[in-house]
C-alpha cells in the first residue's frame, strides 16, 4: 500500500524536527600540544564529550613564534564576550611571560604575541599553564598561571621538584593591549599550578593541582569563589584516584561536570565526573583520545563550527 499525503507529511515534518534537533546539538573541540610542545597547537574533536579525534591528520595548526624557547605548551581558549577566541600558552619552562592570539573560527589566527606578565619579578623562575577566563559582569578578562619566586612561602618550600613552589598569579586586561599588575590569585597552603576557572551560574569554580612533593599528593581538588579574583575557599578533598594528575580542563554536560586531566606519569588520558562538585567518579574508562596527548582545554562549539574546522583542514 502506498504511503497516504498525510502520512508523507507528518514523515517529513518528523524528519525535519529530527534535523533540526541535531543541528543543535553541541560539539566540543579540545586544544592539546605534544612532545614538548615545539611544533604548537593540535586540535581534537567529539560530539558526546567522550570519545576525541584529532584533527588535521594530528599535525600542528599553529607554529609557536614568541618567547625565548618558543613553545606552545597547555594551550588554553575560551571564546569571549566578544565572540572571538581568545589563547594563551606556556612559551618555556623558565622564562616569565605568556603567549597570546586570538581567532574568530579556531582556523586563521592572529599575530602572537609575548605578554610579560612577570617581568617585574627579578627572581620569577617561570610562568606554567596559563589560563583565561571571561568575566561577563565587568566585561573583562581575568588570565592566570603558576609561578615560582624564590623565597616565598618557606612552609610548603621542598628540594625536590628542582625546589619549584608555585602559587597562582592573575592579570586583569580588557583589550590585550593593557595588563594590570600581577597579583596572586590563591594561596592554598601548598605548592599548586594548573588552575582553570568556570562560572556554574551560582559561584566560580576553581580546579587545580596539589603539586605537593613531600609527601607526593599531585592530585587535582576544588576551590569556589563568589568573585573571580576570590577570595576562593579552602581547597577540597582529591576528586582524583591514586595516579598523579595534572592539566584539569572542565565542561557542564547535561547536568555534570566533567573534568579532563593528564595521567602524565601513565601516558594517559583521563576524566572525573560529578553533579555536586562533591562526589566524584571515575569514568576514565569511557574516554578515548588521540595518541601522545597532554593537556589543554576542551570548549563547546556549534555544529556548523565544527563543521567549518573539519573540512578547512580536509582542504590543507
Amino acid at each position: 500500500m502506498l504511503p497516504t499525503l498525510k502520512t508523507l507529511s507528518i514523515c517529513l515534518i518528523l524528519a525535519l524536527t529530527f534535523t533540526s534537533c541535531k543541528a543543535q546539538d553541541p560539539a566540543y573541540i579540545f586544544t592539546y600540544f605534544k612532545g614538548n610542545g615545539e611544533d604548537g597547537l593540535h586540535l581534537a574533536y567529539s560530539t558526546d564529550a567522550l570519545h576525541w579525534q584529532s584533527l588535521n591528520d594530528d599535525q600542528s595548526i599553529l607554529t609557536p613564534e614568541v618567547g625565548e624557547q618558543k613553545l606552545m605548551r597547555d594551550p588554553a581558549v575560551i571564546k569571549g564576550g566578544d565572540g572571538i577566541y581568545h589563547m594563551v600558552w606556556t612559551t618555556g619552562w623558565t622564562e616569565r611571560g605568556i603567549g597570546y592570539a586570538s581567532s574568530k573560527d579556531l582556523i586563521n589566527w592572529s599575530e602572537q604575541q609575548l605578554i610579560p606578565v612577570m617581568q617585574h619579578e627579578e627572581t620569577a623562575r617561570n610562568c606554567w599553564a596559563p589560563e583565561i577566563t571571561y568575566d561577563a559582569q565587568n566585561d573583562e578578562y581575568m588570565i592566570y598561571w603558576a609561578t615560582t619566586i624564590p623565597g616565598l612561602y618557606p612552609e610548603t618550600q621542598s628540594e625536590k621538584d628542582a625546589g619549584y613552589n608555585h602559587r597562582m598569579y592573575y592579570t586583569i586586561t580588557k583589550d590585550f593591549k593593557a595588563f594590570t599588575k600581577a597579583k596572586v590569585l590563591y594561596e592554598p597552603g601548598f605548592n599548586s599550578i594548573d588552575a582553570t576557572i568556570q562560572w556554574d551560574g551560582e559561584k566560580y569554580v576553581m580546579f587545580l593541582k596539589d603539586e605537593t612533593r613531600e609527601p607526593a599528593r599531585k592530585n587535582l581538588k576544588v576551590a569556589t569563589a563568589q568573585t573571580l579574583t576570590g577570595p576562593y575557599s579552602e581547597a577540597s578533598a582529591p576528586i582524583t584516584g591514586k595516579y598523579w594528575a595534572e592539566g584539569p580542563t572542565a565542561i557542564q554536560k547535561d547536568g555534570k561536570w566533567l573534568v579532563y586531566f593528564d595521567k602524565y606519569t601513565e601516558h594517559q588520558y583521563g576524566a572525573v565526573q560529578s553533579t555536586d562538585l562533591k562526589n566524584w567518579t571515575d569514568i576514565s574508562d569511557q574516554v578515548s583520545f588521540p595518541d601522545g596527548i597532554r593537556h589543554g582545554t576542551a570548549i563547546q562549539v556549534s555544529t556548523e563550527e565544527l563543521k567549518a574546522i573539519q573540512e578547512a583542514f580536509l582542504d590543507k
